[in-house]
């Protein structure tokens, strides 16, 4: 992706939400304190995001959010909070969708900290598009697993609410056996999920299901611009869905990105798999949910 390497690495790994937070602003601090920079922007709604945020605000140091503004209003989900943390201590809000700076406003943020930016995370996909390399799932001009542009599912489920209920993995089975009777379903499995799957003693058997590493980024995207549909509870892949124009349904019963769905690809069908089920039979059957591809530019704002 032509990314350099960093300059400072905290080699924080996986741990709990204490440890892990405790461990980058440990990490954090140090490096403010040798660089003594004016801003810091941190990204997104994962712990190094609150975490950085909470060092740089305490050193006195400016602070800036790139993806403010974004609300599931669901408060179990720990992004939720990091998300409204973030937003609380920054003094730059820069924000992807409309539905952002109505959250912003709604809360009391001033006008003048609020920056309507558009989406850096599609800015990256659209970016990248045209230099794909060849896909090494597709065979024949097609991969090494065999599936064909436009004639598979991909999965993507890492979400604790799903992932760590043995229900779920009882529901994602039947949804394999449902499915891959006549479609390839590609299933790049988290490690989270894939523990979790084994814990529980849940094993799926099915000969078109292919079970695959975590891909990187640029092998996921390949898959994921040529899917059938994409089945997922992640947040990012509702938006990059419906910029390629893909059929997405999410498996959440909110999101933060409404846009998604209001003029998105996407349909936010709740954790119960018998919606899942239904909004895909909608989906094999034809009735595809047309989206606007063009929505997270300046441009669409400033139309309106």
């Amino acid at each position: 992706m032509g990314i350099p390497e960093p300059d400072y690495y905290l080699g924080v790994g996986s741990a709990s939400h204490a440890i892990q937070t405790a461990n980058i602003m440990i990490g954090f601090e140090k490096v403010c304190l040798e660089m003594e920079p004016d801003v810091v922007l941190v990204a997104g709604d994962v712990n190094s995001t609150i975490a950085c945020g909470l060092v740089a605000v305490k050193l006195g140091i400016k602070l800036g959010h790139i993806e403010a503004g974004l609300r599931s209003y669901d408060r179990t989900m720990p992004e939720e909070i990091n998300r409204l943390l973030t937003d609380a201590i920054s003094d730059y809000l820069f924000v992807t969708e409309k539905s952002g700076l109505e959250s912003l406003k709604k809360e009391g943020v001033p006008d003048e900290k609020v920056i309507f930016t558009g989406n850096c995370m599609i800015d990256t996909l659209a970016s990248l598009l045209p230099s794909l390399p060849p896909s090494p799932f597709r065979r024949g001009d097609g991969g090494e697993v065999g599936v064909e542009e436009g004639k598979y599912i991909l999965l993507t489920f890492h979400r604790p609410a799903n992932v760590d209920t043995k229900g779920f993995f009882v529901s994602l089975k039947e949804f394999v056996e449902r499915y891959g009777t006549d479609n390839k379903i590609v299933f790049p499995i988290h490690p989270r999920t894939k523990s979790n799957m084994e814990k529980f003693g849940i094993s799926i058997d099915n000969a078109n299901l292919i079970l695959t590493e975590p891909l990187g980024y640029l092998e996921f995207l390949h898959m994921m611009r040529y899917a059938k549909v994409v089945v997922t509870d992640s947040g990012g892949v509702q938006e990059e869905t419906t910029w390629l124009g893909v059929p997405c349904i999410t498996v959440r019963d909110n999101t933060e990105r409404p846009i998604t769905v209001e003029v998105g690809t996407n349909i936010l069908a709740g954790t119960d798999f018998k919606n899942v089920f239904s909004a895909l039979d909608d989906l094999m059957a034809g009735k595809i949910k047309k989206g606007e591809s063009l929505i997270f530019g300046m441009e669409k704002l400033l139309q309106e």
